[in-house]
């Protein structure tokens, strides 16, 4: 039984050519380092357990070699982060469980063994339990109460969810295509969370990045205008309806001689582009919601009841979750899960549940000013770790980010349209569980 719990996840290291690329990795590894050099000599008494609650590895996304051959692509190609794991798993006790993207380590008992001589202990388990001071901790991936990745066997190679197969032909894909585009970005299809935001995410970059610079520019004023065309359109029909003209525009643009001329031919194909959009929208609606139903069947998107789920808060299912073990299990007094990609710490009735986030790339969407305008993607990074430990007999979550530039890779029209850029939920750098709270164990208790 260790007395501090480092928690980490969604790691997502390796998959194919571009996949490949841990952007990350200095920072992990000075991670590990400083664990290795705090606990090289702890103070009597103090032990130190890191858990990789899954997803520490893109096994999904290889699809060149298959089984265990994949640990050995791993261990190639991240010769410095096996090393490290290595050094530091001789003074801290390093854990790691199966997530969804690299579940096969729950199918095969080799990575157990090949774990092992770099001093990783590998649970081929869905969750863990740990004990502080005689309260427990809940520890799991999280992809169980996701539809589209819940393993319906856990332990069968076989018996994977609608997420694989679309890691295998979309995410693997976008890794093997990603420097033919100009901005190399197709790779950041890991951080497009949730997977049904993947279309509108690709849009934004064709727009922004792949779309010829001349139609990109001469677009702008077409979109800029959009709303204002709508405007005049709607003012010409209450016009010829009721002979009563509301919007009196092309007084104003005359005014302004040529430039007024050429607004007032961008809003006249505007009108004429918002016409022939209406004739089709009708069939294109009912051709849409079909689609959707189809793409329902095979669980690419969320039925309805998922989706008033999602409407409730994108983390609602994991709090219902953490609410029955909590019911279940008094002594359990933090639920720890991943896999959402989503930083966060909540406060369940004294109880605590974490979600660890991701050391990828997080992409935020960003509405711009002008709604026919794409949203932006903002790209930013948000590398932490939680540290659950007891300080003066109570129990502590200490919350900690590393530090790490964001990436300065948008174009100038995206930064301009992101300026209004909302800030990542803050979480508190320490939180004491409250000691009245799951200091009774459950008398059946066994495990």
């Amino acid at each position: 039984m260790a007395t501090n719990y480092y928690l980490v996840s969604d790691l997502h290291i390796g998959g194919d050519e571009q996949l490949r690329h841990c952007e990350f990795e200095a920072e992990f590894l000075e991670f590990l380092r400083d664990l290795e050099s705090r606990y090289r000599d702890p103070v009597e008494g103090e032990s130190a357990e890191l858990v990789v609650l899954g997803d520490a590895f893109g096994l999904w996304e290889f699809t060149d070699v298959d089984g265990v051959e994949k640990f050995e692509v791993l261990t190639e190609s991240y010769p410095r982060l096996f090393e490290q794991f290595r050094a530091t798993g001789e003074h801290v006790t390093i854990t790691l469980i199966p997530g969804n993207h690299d579940y096969e380590l729950a199918c095969y008992p080799e990575y157990v063994e090949r774990l092992a001589a770099y001093h990783v202990t590998l649970e081929q388990e869905l969750h863990l339990l740990r004990d502080l001071d005689g309260r427990r901790i809940w520890i799991e991936h999280g992809m169980q109460q996701d539809p589209n990745n819940r393993i319906p066997d856990f332990g069968n190679p076989y018996a994977n969810p609608p997420g694989y197969f679309v890691n295998r032909h979309v995410t693997s894909t976008a890794g093997r295509l990603s420097d033919r585009g100009r901005y190399n970005w197709l790779k950041d299809i890991q951080s497009v969370q949730p997977m049904t935001e993947i279309p509108r995410w690709m849009a934004s970059n064709y727009y922004y990045r792949e779309m010829s610079p001349f139609l990109r520019y001469a677009s702008v004023p077409f979109l800029v205008t959009f709303y204002v065309s709508l405007l005049v359109l709607v003012s010409d029909v209450a016009a010829t309806v009721t002979g009563i003209r509301a919007l009196e525009l092309e007084t104003y643009l005359t005014a302004l001689g040529v430039v007024g001329d050429a607004v007032n031919v961008v809003i006249g194909i505007n009108i004429l582009f918002v016409l022939l959009s209406l004739v089709f929208a009708v069939p294109l609606f009912f051709f849409g919601r079909d689609v959707r139903r189809t793409l329902r069947r095979f669980r690419f998107v969320p039925d309805e009841e998922e989706e008033l789920v999602e409407d409730e808060g994108p983390d609602r299912r994991y709090l219902d979750a953490a609410s029955e073990v909590f019911e279940d299990r008094p002594d359990v007094v933090a639920f720890v899960y991943g896999h959402t990609h989503r930083a966060s710490l909540t406060e369940l009735d004294g109880r605590y549940v974490l979600n660890t986030g991701t050391w990828l790339k997080i992409l935020r969407r960003v509405k711009t000013p002008f709604t026919p305008f794409p949203s932006v993607y903002r790209p930013s990074y948000r590398l932490n770790y939680f540290h659950l430990h007891d300080a003066d007999g109570e129990l502590t979550i200490d919350y900690h980010t590393v530090e790490k530039a964001n990436p300065r890779e948008l174009s100038w029209l995206e930064r301009l349209f992101s300026v209004r850029a909302t800030s990542p939920e803050a979480i508190p750098d320490r939180t004491v569980v409250d000691g009245a709270v799951g200091v009774e164990p459950t008398p059946a208790e066994t495990d």
